[in-house]
């Protein structure tokens, strides 16, 4: 809750909003492999964006329940320092990807209400951080970045034993609120700072950033 805090922007898709994210200290920047996001990069596009990214910010691909060839295919092109699995990954399908990469596990959760919270303590056993996420409606085509916010009490003040980031409907004007009721100390946006579904804005890259280290 202060200047210590993480922010990950995910969903970058060019070079310009790459370079505002890093310059507004973004200290993760995910880039995200799944087609039917407006987000989607590819694997091409990723390698060329991740060469530009500095030592010190951590690269991060999104993945909903990839397969080990499309993994293989990723991880050979471009430079990663993290994986994020976003998808109905299993616990075991998490220890399994994390023992073929050898590369640090973002595990996805989505929370609705108090009996989501056991999932969570399920993957704190085998990822290395949990992003506790808005669990995306029934049918929805995309199982985050919908702008979905969910009740933050329901982790207020909790704690697991790996770091976690708070995801779900930010943007630079709750980010404060959501940070000082959670105590979050890692955070993570995508639609809350576009100015159109996977069009980034540096201005609002900007804001946000500043408003979560202002907290």
């Amino acid at each position: 809750m202060s200047s210590k805090t993480r922010v990950k922007i995910c969903g970058l898709r060019d070079a310009a909003t790459l370079q505002a994210a890093v310059d507004a200290g973004a200290s993760y920047v995910g880039l995200v492999f799944f087609p039917k996001s407006p987000r989607h990069v590819s694997i091409s596009s990723a390698a060329q964006l991740a060469a530009e990214v500095p030592v010190g910010v951590a690269k991060t691909a999104l993945v909903v329940n990839a397969d080990n060839a499309l993994l293989d295919a990723i991880t050979d092109e471009v430079p990663l320092d993290l994986l994020q699995l976003h998808g109905a990954e299993t616990p075991e399908r998490v220890a399994e990807v994390r023992a073929r990469y050898g590369l640090p596990i973002m595990k996805a959760v989505g929370v609705a209400d108090e009996s989501d919270l056991q999932q969570l303590e399920r993957y704190a056993r085998v990822a290395d951080q949990l992003l506790v996420d808005a669990k995306p409606p029934k049918n929805a085509e995309l199982p985050g970045g919908n702008g979905l916010v969910f009740d933050w009490r329901l982790i207020a003040d909790r704690r697991w034993p790996v770091p976690w980031m708070l995801a779900g409907g930010l943007t630079p004007k709750n980010v404060g609120d959501a940070i000082r009721l959670t105590g979050a100390t890692q955070v993570d946006v995508s639609s809350g700072v576009e100015s159109a579904p996977g069009q980034k804005d540096a201005d609002l890259i900007a804001a946000f950033c500043a408003a979560a280290r202002a907290r």
